[in-house]
């Protein structure tokens, strides 16, 4: 038996637009009157977040890219890049919009003279560490996940464990080739557009699809020390004794770049991991044990001297974490400490945090709190260099929470667990000293914030990102839900009200 699927007059006239600005190819798109159209083409990464993108685009020029953009400004419909395909709330495929799917623009070259690294919008980072490391030993600062695309990680921010030796990913980008809302292909850098490669550095999805980066490269580390310490047999007051230590540790301004660590919390109890770019005698001068006495009942350390088994074993922990880049009913919150004073959660609420985690009803099993040391290099960066608006963080809150009844989504106690672990911390720091200066990380996008998601996002770099919005894109072809609105006009936001 076969399914027949009908178009609606918008569809049609959205696949007249595509056909006539990308040609009879028909390994260039994809409509949603095709079977499996959702499975095989919109591949939605959060499934508890429901679109349906009126067409799915693979281009392979840049000059394709500006045809397909051109085609949705003259429709009134959203346009968005997909590198990797992993916003949490979907956002790569817009409802009723169209996606332009970057699968086949990977590119790759390195210069061995200045080791600047032109790639392709559509690599992902696995891609572009296999590429940089085997025959170079280059490497740039990234996230965990190799699924993960570099076209909207480098344009978010783009942290990961060494990223205090080397910055975020999107510092390391020094020139890109975008595709504006006009229709143009420009060159953007420090010296070309410069007001429009800022924005971008930050607020990527707001200003243009970006068909090819330069990225500075730096030397691989050789000797790589990885350590786990777990603590899960003991109470939950004991953890929050544990926490209080590995805050007061990462506070210490003299804390060498090369160390990274995070703080995870789960359903088993709390860990302490991550990596020292270094040997393995110099971490010993650390001299963690003092500071963590209980390790050695769950202590694992690793030293590595090939950078892909570094990256590997990054991998391999964030999958057996929140399971890689396969699609699950999902939510996810954030907290950024910003400031540089006061932004440590006190002992009392360190208690009142654990007491909640403990006796909160949570909704699921599979949940995860991720507090992530910052600073080092990405601080260095003046706060107005780029859109990225955190680097003032010393460190953030990542909140995890996958339905565990797999063809359900999460439910509303879930949801309110992780809300209710930012309100905690939040309500207390407040009524403690006063401390409001939080934010969100804007690659962990939440539909739960509501108005005052930009504002989180990007803080004070939001009217700059309003102004620069008006002149590349008044009409607003770049968008989502919580996409950078321009001054000027108040236009509509992931909505269609132009008929064709």
């Amino acid at each position: 038996m076969s399914i027949v699927f009908n178009l609606s007059d918008q569809e049609r006239g959205v696949r007249d637009l595509i056909k006539n600005a990308l040609g009879s190819d028909d390994t260039l798109y994809a409509f949603a009157d095709e079977p499996l159209y959702q499975f095989n083409h919109v591949k939605l990464y959060n499934l508890d977040i429901r679109t349906r993108p009126d067409a799915v685009t693979y281009p392979r020029t840049p000059e394709q890219v500006a045809a397909i953009v051109g085609a949705a400004a003259k429709a009134g419909l959203a346009v968005q890049a997909k590198s990797g395909g992993h916003s949490y709330c979907n956002f790569s495929s817009p409802d009723r919009g169209i996606v332009v799917d970057l699968r086949n623009m990977k590119k790759f070259s390195l210069n061995t003279e200045t080791w600047r690294a032109t790639v392709g919008g559509g690599m992902l980072l696995g891609e572009l560490d296999d590429s940089l490391y085997s025959p170079h030993k280059r490497a740039v600062a990234h996230g965990v996940c190799p699924q993960v695309g570099l076209g909207g990680h480098a344009t978010i921010g783009g942290l990961g464990p060494s990223s205090r030796l080397f910055g975020m990913a999107l510092d390391h980008v020094e020139e890109v080739e975008v595709v504006t809302a006009d229709g143009q292909i420009l060159r953007a850098s420090e010296t070309q557009h410069k007001d429009l490669f800022w924005a971008l550095k930050g607020a990527g999805a707001s200003f243009g699809i970006i068909t090819e980066f330069v990225l500075r490269t730096e030397k691989a580390p050789g000797e790589t020390v990885q350590y786990k310490y777990s603590f899960t047999s003991g109470s939950w007051t004991e953890m929050a004794d544990v926490f209080k230590t590995w805050q007061r540790f990462i506070a210490d301004p003299d804390l060498t770049w090369r160390f990274a660590t995070t703080a995870t919390i789960t359903t088993l109890g709390l860990s302490i991991s991550g990596t020292f770019y270094g040997s393995n005698s110099e971490f010993e001068q650390l001299s963690l044990k003092p500071y963590f006495p209980l390790r050695e009942s769950g202590s694992k350390t690793t030293v590595r001297q090939n950078w892909l088994d570094v990256l590997t074993h990054e991998a391999e922990q964030v999958a057996l974490k929140l399971g890689g880049g396969i699609p699950a009913h999902a939510y996810t919150k954030t907290l950024t400490f910003n400031g540089s004073k006061n932004n440590l959660l006190d002992d009392p609420g360190v208690d009142k945090l654990f007491s909640y985690i403990e006796h909160a009803d949570k909704g699921t099993l599979i949940w995860f709190l991720i507090f992530d040391l910052a600073g080092g290099n990405t601080n260095t960066v003046p706060m107005e260099a780029t859109a990225y608006a955190h680097r003032d963080a010393l460190y953030y809150l990542q909140s995890y929470a996958i339905s565990d009844k797999l063809i359900s989504g999460v439910s509303e106690i879930t949801k309110q667990f992780l809300a209710g672990v930012n309100d905690v911390i939040v309500n207390h720091m407040k009524a403690d000293r006063g401390y409001t200066d939080y934010g969100a990380y804007p690659g962990y996008v939440d539909l739960e914030l509501g108005a005052e998601a930009q504002k989180l996002y990007w803080r004070d770099n939001l009217e700059e990102l309003e102004r620069i919005k008006a002149i590349y894109d008044p009409g607003e072809v770049f968008r989502n839900p919580q996409s950078v609105r321009p001054t000027v006009a108040q236009s509509r936001i992931a909505t269609n009200d132009v008929k064709l």
